[in-house]
């Protein structure tokens, strides 16, 4: 398999190239990746991967990459995907992760793939009630409520739309949060793990009791690996694991980790449009595929608090990149 991942110098690209070149050592794996302000070239140090730096909007280098890799495969990770900055600037969500889908649709469809897999979000569905049972299947209408959500809902019908019109060999997954070492220090955990080490506050949003599903890096790779030699064409595929926290509760979970007080913790007003509440059913990659998490959530939550305290070498660089500052919102 010679496979081309997009977004391969971000967090949970730079996971599974490292997944696959551990796992399938004889296939050829290129990452693509623009090296905006979340990307790192450093993540796929040690590995035996290509690289290629250049936009998914940009359809003709795109397809350079493609034909001069001789790609068969496409996996699409890269994505504009925090929330908080979605709201400071939503063009750039609705150009990279809209156009630039569509654009790597186009070269893959003049390259000629054997397959094209999208990363999609649980966000797509909107949000659940704190008190209700109900789960996202993979029938559930489309809700979203943010310009994040809307940009990656977006992306799901360009690459049905492919599908259908052109018979583009697609699937897609739909992922509920994921966590791990490598993700870069805006988002959630390693926020609160890179601040906790140097003894600052914690900010929680207002509604604490907002809950997550939470899924370990490694499984959402195994799950992609599933789909890629099981799935069906033109199918879309859930996963998650099952298991919700709330931000307070993760808050707790790190702060016990590295023996910090809950003083740390800092109340801050609400993100506009925040969600309540993700829980996907999973039950059609189970049955089909057979996948299943791996990973419980207490030792990888313990494991991913562990990583970021002994690499300080990799996160401290990237503090200042961070174009959030998550302790305040104008209404």
């Amino acid at each position: 398999m010679r496979i081309l991942v997009t977004g391969g110098a971000g967090f949970i690209g730079s996971n599974f190239i490292r997944y696959w070149c551990e796992q399938h050592p004889g296939d050829r794996v290129v990452a693509y990746d623009a090296l905006t302000y979340a990307g790192n070239r450093e993540n796929l140090d040690g590995l035996d991967a290509g690289f290629v730096q250049g936009d998914v909007c940009d359809l003709e280098a795109a397809q350079r990459a493609m034909d001069d890799e001789q790609i068969d495969t496409v996996v699409h990770f890269a994505a504009e995907s925090h929330n908080s900055l979605a709201i400071l600037d939503p063009a750039r969500f609705f150009r990279t992760n809209v156009l630039g889908t569509q654009a790597l649709l186009e070269a893959s469809r003049r390259h000629g793939v054997a397959r094209f897999h999208h990363i999609s979000t649980c966000e797509v569905y909107g949000d659940l009630d704190l008190e209700s049972d109900e789960r996202f299947t993979e029938e559930s209408p489309y809700r979203p409520r943010t310009p994040y959500n809307a940009s990656k809902a977006g992306a799901d019908h360009a690459v049905r739309a492919y599908a259908e019109t052109f018979e583009l060999p697609v699937t897609i997954t739909n992922c509920s949060n994921n966590y791990g070492p490598y993700q870069f220090p805006e988002k959630v955990i390693p926020l609160f793990t890179t601040r906790a080490l140097g003894d600052e506050p914690l900010p929680l949003y207002e509604s604490t009791q907002n809950r997550r599903e939470w899924l370990h890096v490694l499984d959402h790779c195994r799950a992609i690996e599933a789909v890629l030699a099981g799935g069906r064409v033109g199918e879309t595929y859930h996963v998650g694991s099952g298991v919700e926290a709330t931000i307070e509760e993760i808050a707790d979970a790190v702060l016990a980790g590295l023996g910090k007080p809950a003083s740390l913790k800092q109340i801050v007003p609400d993100r506009p449009g925040h969600d309540r509440r993700y829980l996907l059913d999973t039950t059609k990659i189970r049955a089909e595929l057979g996948w299943e998490p791996s990973i419980g959530f207490a030792a990888g939550m313990a494991e991913t608090v562990a990583w970021y305290a002994a690499n300080r070498s990799w996160w401290e660089p990237l503090r200042g990149r961070s174009p959030v500052v998550e302790t305040g919102w104008a209404r």
